[in-house]
């Protein structure tokens, strides 16, 4: 189902709790909010839609990529650039870096570590971010 975004900083800025098999819902909700907002984001938090857990979303060329319970374990070249959200208003500069490594969960719950780098670890840090209660 497709969600209202969230703009509520109060809530945006608590950290979100672990996420389990019973938030399954909010997973469908994420991909249906996103193709929503196509045009104009390519990654979400679930908090974002207003659900307090550890569930994001970025977009990999056209595919949709859940990652549950995502964290960064390392991450390496660090730059600066200016970022949107669709929780906030406006730009503002923050810090990134080109290489991460992150431990989550895929949508059946198996583990996974992966490393990723430039334009989708930088989404991948925008929405881990959100997930700490950390805003831009």
């Amino acid at each position: 189902m497709i969600k209202s975004i969230n703009h509520d900083v109060n809530f945006l800025t608590q950290s979100a709790k672990t996420a389990t098999k019973a938030d399954s819902a909010t997973v469908t909700d994420l991909i249906d909010t996103l193709q929503a907002h196509q045009a104009d984001c390519v990654g979400m938090a679930a908090n974002m839609i207003g659900v307090n857990k550890r569930i994001i979303i970025c977009r990999m060329g056209m595919l949709p990529v859940i990652l549950i319970n995502p964290i960064i374990i390392n991450k390496t070249g660090s730059y600066i650039t200016k970022e949107g959200c669709l929780s906030l208003i406006g730009q503002r500069t923050t810090t990134r870096y080109q290489s991460i490594e992150v431990t989550y969960q895929d949508q059946s719950f198996v583990n996974h570590q992966q490393k990723f780098t430039g334009w989708i670890a930088q989404i991948i840090q925008h929405e881990v971010d959100h997930c700490e209660g950390i805003l831009i």
